[in-house]
């Protein structure tokens, strides 16, 4: 069985790890700048601590991203592979999409200029709307 396009899924899976472990040490790194000597109160969220984390806080934003519209690319991606429908086209538009959110977490983390991300985004957008419909009418 060809598995070709679920491979750029499991890139997008790690790539969500690596930006988990980017903000943590961002958001560490900032509060130890701080000098806080007290934790935050309990039950703070991270988007609680946000004002007093500055561009730190990005990181936490991009990651928060990686947990919702991707879940539609992985629903996709697995519909393709399971119908058999996983054509080198859509193997293309399956790694346009991961190339993309990566240059949008990236572009996210450290500039964050929103015009420009939400472009990316967009294009990306489109990459997944072609995917998604791929997807239903393999399953119809």
């Amino acid at each position: 069985m060809d598995t070709t396009i679920l491979a750029p899924a499991a890139v997008l899976v790690a790539w969500s790890l690596i930006m988990l472990v980017w903000l943590a040490v961002a958001r560490f790194g900032t509060l130890a700048k701080l000098g806080s000597k007290e934790p935050p109160a309990p039950g703070l969220r991270g988007q609680d601590i946000d004002p007093m984390l500055g561009t730190a806080a990005w990181k936490s934003h991009n990651y928060t991203h990686l947990m919702e519209q991707p879940t539609i690319f992985y629903a996709a991606v697995f519909i393709l592979h399971i119908a058999g429908a996983a054509s080198p086209l859509m193997v293309k538009f399956a790694w346009a999409y991961v190339a993309l959110r990566i240059i949008h977490s990236v572009y996210q983390a450290v500039v964050n200029k929103v015009m420009v991300r939400f472009s990316i985004f967009m294009l990306s957008s489109v990459c997944l709307i072609v995917l998604s419909v791929n997807a239903l009418m393999a399953t119809l």
